[in-house]
């Protein structure tokens, strides 16, 4: 028998728009017992600080003020923040998360700063090497 085919991520946007579907895309593949596999490089990486990955991170500009707005009343409906969902997705499926090592070096950003929703730093050469199924560049 085979294994599921994963699905591979590379989130750039730190927006949370942007990473709200990064996390709805997760749950749609960990639900289907598919392993799902996140590289988190520039601005995606920086809202995963731990001491700015609960922060209001905005929309993406082809949003506008409307999206931004949409966001607004979601979260103040108690919808639940994308960061939440990854850890909840991350105890009942096959889920990791990765910080680029280069971003890291960019960003000036250390270990320690990160979330511990981030499992480790690796680059580029060992992400790709273990995508074995759809990519999606986020």
């Amino acid at each position: 028998m085979t294994e599921p085919l994963s699905l591979s991520m590379v989130l750039f946007s730190g927006t949370d728009d942007k990473l709200t579907a990064a996390s709805v895309l997760a749950v749609g593949a960990a639900s289907l017992d598919r392993p799902v596999r996140i590289f988190l490089q520039y601005w995606a990486l920086d809202a995963f600080r731990a001491d700015r990955i609960e922060k209001d991170h905005g929309a993406a500009p082809e949003a506008g003020r409307e999206g931004a707005e949409l966001l607004h009343r979601f979260a103040e409906r108690g919808g639940q923040h994308w960061s939440e969902t990854l850890r909840q997705i991350k105890e009942i499926g096959d889920v990791r998360i990765t910080a680029c090592s280069l971003s890291m070096d960019i960003l000036g950003i250390g270990r320690d700063d990160l979330d511990p929703l981030v499992d480790g730093i690796e680059g580029i050469a060992g992400f790709t090497g273990e995508a074995t199924g759809q990519l999606v560049f986020i």
